[in-house]
């Protein structure tokens, strides 16, 4: 039986938050050619209205991470979203919090972008029901890039 992984908000730069930062980067790197992390700072994941989200297994060792921001007063973004290889149900786990998180601040969209080439992520974002939309922000006039959206229950 897998038991499922507790999920807390926790300090973006504390040990564990640092570490799977790090290992996101590398991963990312791989993947991509990029880190991702010329799109994050880590002052924009404090606050009332944002979180920098932790999963721990039963022994406390940190499974992944993700973070939620402000991009505007209705809509958050997601951003850092990470499982440790060989995890099962830590990126569902962090991604249910973080909605969770985003309804109680307001919000009532939350998008994200991830590279195209990045066929797991765009996977991993549609089954838990986030709809394509055209780039934003910064991700606007991508071509490696894929936005997402999904509208939070009321």
């Amino acid at each position: 039986m897998t038991v499922a992984p507790s999920v807390c908000a926790e300090d973006p730069s504390g040990a564990d938050a640092l570490a799977l930062v790090a290992e996101l980067s590398a991963a990312l790197t791989a993947i991509t050619g990029a880190s991702g992390q010329a799109s994050f700072d880590v002052s924009d994941v404090r606050g009332p209205r944002a979180c920098f989200a932790l999963a721990r297994d039963a022994h406390g060792r940190a499974l992944g991470c993700g973070a939620l921001r402000a991009l505007d007063a209705d809509v958050a973004e997601i951003k850092r979203m990470f499982a440790r290889p060989g995890t099962r149900g830590v990126g569902a786990a962090v991604l249910r919090f973080l909605e969770g998180e985003a309804a109680r601040c307001g919000y009532v969209a939350l998008r994200l972008s991830t590279r195209r080439v990045n066929a797991r992520a765009v996977a991993f974002y549609e089954r838990h029901g986030y709809r394509r939309i055209p780039g934003y922000g910064r991700y606007a006039d991508s071509d490696v890039s894929v936005c997402f959206e999904k509208v939070l229950p009321r």
